[in-house]
C-alpha cells in the first residue's frame, strides 16, 4: 500500500473517532509535491459522503498579511444560518481591530481573545448539529490571526465532533514555531507523513499516464532525476517523450517546487547551482553553515538535490535563469573569489571567472593559465581555449601576453591549425618588441612554416638570441621535424653550439619526438631497415596523444608506412584515430586520417584510401592544412583515378595549393598523386612533367628512396604511352639499380612497366614475376594491374587458355580493390573468341580515342586484329609505305607507341 492510501485510511479512522465525539487533529506533512493537497481534497470529499460538513481553506503566501483570511474561507463554507451571520460579524470585528493596530506589533497580543473565543464557540456549536471537518492546506501560509484561532480551537476539540486536518511541508520555518508548539503537543494530534514515490511507484505512475512501453523506457530515468517528486515525474515524462532529455517542462517544475516551498530556499538553491557544496554556498551567502545545511536538506527532501548537487544540469540552469545578467555575473565573480581563497582547484575557480567574464583580480591570470594547462592535459581543449582567451583579454603585460598567446596557438592547433592564424601576427609583433623569445619563438616559427609564411619564419629565427634549456629542446625537435618534412628550410635553423647540443641530447635521450623524427628522416634518406621499424614501434608503444606526442606518433607511423610496413602501421593508426576521436581533437583526427589513407593506398584498398583522405580534408579545411595539404590531396587523386572516377576529382586536381608546399615533403607526395591522376586521365605529358618535378625535389633533398615514392616507375609508364620506349626502359633500369629491388612492391611495379618495353614473347615472364612480387608485397591494386597485363600478354602469344584461367582471379581482385578503371577494356584475345570469361585489358594503353579518318580507321582495325603491314597492304590495296604512314598518325592520335597497344575495340571494325 502506498503513502496516499495509507494516509487516507489513517484519516478515515480519525474521522470515525471524531464523529463519535472524540475530536482529532491530523498534521499531514511531507516534502513539496508528495501529494498533500491531493490527499486533503480527497479526504474532504469522503467526509462529505460520510455525513460530515467539510470546511476547506488554503493558505497563501500572498494573503499571509490578511487578518483572519483563512478563517474567513472556512466560515464562508458553513450553512447560512444565525451562526454563520454571527461568525461573519465577529470576523469583520476582529479584522478591523487587527488592522487598526500597529502593524509591527505581535499579532497574538492584538487579536481580541474574546473574539477568538466567540469564533471557536460558533464552530463548536455547529459541530453539535453535524460533525465538522476543518481542512486547511498549506497552513504554514495562513495569517497569524487565523493560526491563533485554529490553535485555540485545537485545544478545545478534545470531546467535540470536530476533526482538524492541516498540511505543511517538511523543513519549513513555521513548523518550529506555532504549529509545533501548539498543535503537535496535543494528545489528540496525529501525524500523517507522506513521502515521495519509490522507483516502483514512479513506474506505476508513468504506466498509468503513458502506458507500459513508456514505463519501460522512462520510469528509471524519471525516478533518478526526480527523487520520486510527483510534479517532477510528470514534467520529466512529458520532456522525455518529446525530446528524450529533461527540458522546459522539467525546468518549470523545478521552479514551481521552489516557489511552493520556503522562499528562503531560493538563494541557497542559486548558490548551490553555482558552487555545488552546501558549506561553501553558506559562506557565499554570508550565512551560517547550519542554516544552509537545513536548506540543502529541504531541497534534497523535495527531490531536487542528490548528494548536495542538483540531479540534472537543467535544474541548476532553471534556478539561475531567474537572475538577470548583472546578478549572475556578480554571483560567479564572488564565487570565483571565494573558491580561490579556499584553495579550490584552478579549473573550478577559472570556470567562475569565465562565466563572470572577469579576470581583473591580481591572482586571476595565474589561475586561468593553470586551469588551461590542466585542461590541455585532460583533453579539455575547448575549455582551455576559453580560459586562455579570457586571460589574453585581461592581460596588459607584453611578455605575459606573448606567453599566453603561444599557449593559445598550441591549444587551438589541436582543433584546427587554421584557427590560430589571427594570433600569429600578434606574436610576431611581440617578437619585434622583445616580448617573445626562446621556445615560444620557435613554436611561432613552426606555426608560420605550416601556413607557408617562410620569410616570416626566417625573421623569427633570426631574432632568437640566447637559448635556454627549454628552447634548445624545442629547437632540436624542430630540426628533427624539418629533416623529414621541410628539408629545404633546414639550413635556416640555427645550429646550437656543440656543448649545448650534447647537453640537450643527453637531457632528451628518451624524448620520443626526437627519436621518432630522426627515424622518419633516416627512412626517407636511407630506405628501410629493421632497426628503424623497431624504433617506430617502440615509440608507438609508449605514446599517447597528449600535447607533445602527436609529432612523435605521426613520424613513427610514417616511418613504418614509408618502409613497406603498411600492414604493421595499420592497427597502430586505427588505435590512435580512435583515441583522437575520444579526445575531441579534430586536427589530430585529420592528420591521422591522412596517414591511414596513405596506408590504405599502399595496401591497394582504393575505397578506404579515398574515404580517409576525404575525411582528413573535411575535418579541417584545406586552408587549415597549410603546406601539409599535399599528403591527403595526393592520396585522394591517386585513389580516385585508380577507381576510374577521375572525372569526380577534377576539381580537387585543379585545387590551388600553397606555393611553399613544393619546399616540403608534402610537395612530392602531391606531385606524385597529381601525376598518377593525369596518367589515368589520358594526359601522359602532364603526368611526366609532374613526376619529373617530383623526382627532382626528392633528389635535391636526398629523399629519393623508392619505398617513399617510386616516381621513376610511373614516369616510365608515361614515356611508354608517349612512345619513348628506350627512355622508359632506362628509367626502370635506374629504379632497379637504385634500391628498387629492395622492396617487393616497387620491384613488382617496375617489372610490370618493364614488360611493356620488352618484346612480346618476353612479357609474360616479366609479368608473372611482377604479379608474384606484388602479391607478396601486399598491394592488391598493383597486383591486379599486373594480372590484367599478364592476361593480355598471354592472349598476344596465343595462350588463351592460360589467360582465361587468370581472368576470374584478376576480376575478383579488381572488384575487391574497387578498381573500376581496370575493367574498362577487355583483352584483345577474348574479343576474338579466346578462352576465358570477360576481363579487363592492359593498363598501359591509350585512354583517349580521338576521331580517326576512314582510311586510318580501316588500317587501325586490321592492325589491332593482328595483321602485319604487308597483310594490311594486300587487304586494302595500298602500299606498305602508306600503311606505315597511316600507323604513324594513328599512334600519335591514340598516344600509343606500337600496334600491340592499340585498343582491342578497334578490331571489331576490321573489314
Amino acid at each position: 500500500m502506498d503513502d496516499q492510501r495509507q494516509g487516507m485510511a489513517h484519516l478515515r479512522k480519525l474521522l470515525e473517532e471524531s464523529v463519535g465525539g472524540r475530536g482529532r487533529i491530523a498534521m499531514v506533512t511531507g516534502a513539496v509535491a508528495t501529494g498533500k493537497s491531493e490527499l486533503l481534497h480527497g479526504f474532504a470529499d469522503q467526509a462529505l459522503e460520510q455525513g460530515a460538513l467539510p470546511l476547506s481553506a488554503t493558505g497563501s503566501r500572498a494573503e499571509r498579511d490578511l487578518p483572519l483570511g483563512v478563517l474567513s474561507q472556512l466560515v464562508r463554507n458553513t450553512p447560512t444560518d444565525e451562526h454563520r451571520t454571527a461568525t461573519l460579524d465577529l470576523l469583520r470585528e476582529g479584522s478591523h481591530a487587527r488592522m487598526s493596530r500597529d502593524p509591527g506589533a505581535e499579532s497574538f497580543e492584538h487579536v481580541d481573545v474574546q473574539i477568538v473565543d466567540a469564533l471557536c464557540t460558533v464552530l463548536l456549536k455547529q459541530s453539535e448539529r453535524r460533525p465538522l471537518v476543518i481542512v486547511v492546506d498549506d497552513v504554514h501560509h495562513a495569517d497569524r490571526a487565523s493560526q491563533l484561532c485554529l490553535s485555540y480551537l485545537a485545544r478545545r476539540v478534545t470531546y467535540a465532533r470536530i476533526m482538524l486536518v492541516f498540511s505543511v511541508p517538511d523543513h519549513h520555518a513555521h513548523l518550529r514555531t506555532l504549529l509545533h508548539t501548539e498543535m503537535a503537543r496535543q494528545p489528540h494530534c496525529h501525524a500523517v507523513r507522506l513521502a515521495h514515490l519509490s522507483a516502483e511507484g514512479v513506474a506505476a505512475r508513468v504506466r498509468r499516464r503513458a502506458g507500459a512501453q513508456a514505463a519501460d523506457l522512462f520510469a528509471a530515468r524519471c525516478h533518478e532525476l526526480s527523487g520520486g517528486n510527483r510534479l517532477l515525474v510528470d514534467a520529466l515524462l512529458e520532456d522525455l517523450q518529446a525530446t528524450g532529455e529533461p527540458g522546459e517542462r522539467y525546468a518549470d517544475a523545478v521552479l514551481a517546487c521552489l516557489h511552493r516551498a520556503d522562499p528562503g530556499l531560493l538563494p541557497v538553491a542559486r548558490a548551490l547551482a553555482v558552487l555545488g557544496e552546501p558549506g561553501t554556498a553558506g559562506r557565499l551567502l554570508g550565512q551560517g553553515e547550519a542554516t544552509t545545511a537545513r536548506a540543502a536538506q529541504a531541497l534534497t527532501g523535495a527531490g531536487l538535490l542528490a548528494g548536495g548537487r542538483f540531479r540534472h544540469e537543467a535544474a541548476a540552469s532553471a534556478v539561475l535563469a531567474g537572475l538577470d545578467g548583472a546578478e549572475l555575473v556578480d554571483l560567479h565573480r564572488r564565487a570565483a573569489e571565494l573558491t580561490y581563497q579556499e584553495g579550490a582547484p584552478a579549473p573550478v575557480v577559472a570556470t567562475h571567472l569565465l562565466t563572470a567574464s572577469h579576470a581583473g583580480d591580481p591572482w586571476a591570470l595565474s589561475v586561468l593559465e593553470e586551469a588551461a594547462r590542466q585542461a590541455l592535459r585532460d583533453d579539455g581543449v575547448e575549455s582551455a581555449i576559453e580560459y586562455l582567451k579570457l586571460a589574453l583579454r585581461a592581460c596588459d603585460d607584453g611578455r605575459r601576453r606573448a606567453r599566453i598567446a603561444t599557449t593559445l596557438v598550441r591549444a587551438t592547433w589541436r582543433i584546427d591549425p587554421g584557427t590560430p592564424t589571427g594570433h600569429l601576427a600578434e606574436l610576431t609583433e611581440a617578437l619585434h618588441k622583445g616580448d617573445l623569445g626562446g621556445a615560444d619563438a620557435i613554436v611561432l616559427a613552426r606555426a608560420l612554416l605550416w601556413h607557408g609564411h617562410v620569410a616570416d619564419a626566417k625573421d623569427v629565427l633570426s631574432r632568437l638570441g640566447e637559448l635556454d634549456r627549454e628552447a634548445l629542446a624545442e629547437l632540436a625537435a624542430t630540426r628533427a621535424w624539418c629533416r623529414g618534412s621541410w628539408p629545404a628550410f633546414l639550413p635556416h635553423l640555427p645550429e646550437p653550439p656543440a656543448e649545448q647540443a650534447s647537453a640537450t641530447a643527453r637531457s632528451l635521450g628518451a624524448d620520443r619526438r626526437l627519436e621518432s623524427a630522426d627515424a622518419l628522416a633516416s627512412a626517407l634518406r636511407e630506405g628501410p631497415s629493421a632497426e628503424l621499424a623497431q624504433t617506430a614501434e617502440r615509440v608507438l608503444r609508449g605514446s599517447r596523444l597528449d600535447e607533445m606526442s602527436m609529432d612523435a606518433v605521426e613520424c613513427a607511423l610514417l616511418t613504418l608506412t614509408f618502409t613497406d610496413r603498411a600492414d604493421r602501421a595499420a592497427p597502430w593508426c586505427d588505435a590512435f584515430v580512435t583515441e583522437a576521436a575520444g579526445r575531441h581533437a579534430p586536427s589530430r583526427q585529420a592528420r591521422l586520417s591522412a596517414i591511414r589513407a596513405e596506408i590504405a593506398l599502399r595496401r591497394g584498398d582504393l575505397a578506404a584510401a579515398a574515404r580517409d583522405a576525404q575525411r582528413a580534408l573535411d575535418l579541417i579545411s584545406p586552408d587549415s592544412w597549410g603546406v601539409a595539404v599535399g599528403a591527403p590531396l595526393g592520396v585522394l587523386l591517386m585513389a580516385g583515378a585508380a577507381m576510374g572516377r577521375h572525372l569526380d576529382y577534377v576539381r580537387q586536381a585543379a585545387q590551388p595549393v600553397p606555393e611553399a608546399m613544393l619546399e616540403t615533403r608534402f610537395g612530392p607526395q602531391y606531385l606524385y598523386g597529381r601525376g598518377r591522376f593525369a596518367l589515368v586521365s589520358g594526359q601522359p605529358r602532364q603526368a611526366l612533367r609532374d613526376l619529373r618535378l617530383c623526382g627532382e625535389l626528392m633528389g635535391a633533398w636526398r629523399m629519393d628512396v623508392p619505398e617513399f615514392i617510386p616516381w621513376r616507375v610511373d614516369a616510365a609508364e608515361a614515356l611508354v604511352r608517349l612512345g619513348e620506349v628506350e627512355e622508359a626502359r632506362a628509367l626502370i633500369d635506374q629504379q632497379l639499380a637504385g634500391g628498387g629491388k629492395r622492396s617487393r612492391r616497387v620491384y613488382g611495379m617496375a617489372l610490370r612497366v618493364l614488360a611493356a618495353t620488352a618484346e612480346r614473347r618476353h612479357r609474360a615472364v616479366l609479368l608473372r614475376r611482377a604479379a608474384d612480387l606484388l602479391q607478396i608485397g601486399g598491394d592488391r591494386y598493383e597486383h591486379a594491374r599486373a594480372l590484367f597485363d599478364l592476361i593480355d600478354a598471354y592472349h598476344a602469344i596465343g595462350e588463351h587458355r592460360r589467360a582465361g584461367m587468370l581472368a576470374g582471379r584478376a576480376r575478383a581482385l579488381a572488384t575487391e580493390c574497387h578498381a573500376g578503371a581496370l575493367a574498362d577494356t577487355a583483352p584483345r584475345g577474348q574479343r576474338n573468341g579466346g578462352a576465358g570469361g570477360q576481363a579487363a585489358g592492359p593498363v598501359i594503353k591509350a585512354v583517349a580515342s580521338p576521331v580517326l579518318s576512314d582510311a586510318e580507321q580501316r588500317v587501325a582495325a586490321l592492325a589491332a586484329d593482328g595483321y602485319s603491314n604487308r597483310e594490311i597492304s594486300g587487304k586494302l590495296f595500298i602500299t606498305v609505305s602508306t600503311v606505315e604512314q597511316h600507323l604513324t598518325r594513328i599512334y600519335r592520335k591514340l598516344n600509343v607507341s606500337r600496334r600491340d597497344d592499340l585498343p582491342p575495340s578497334l578490331a571489331d571494325r576490321a573489314v
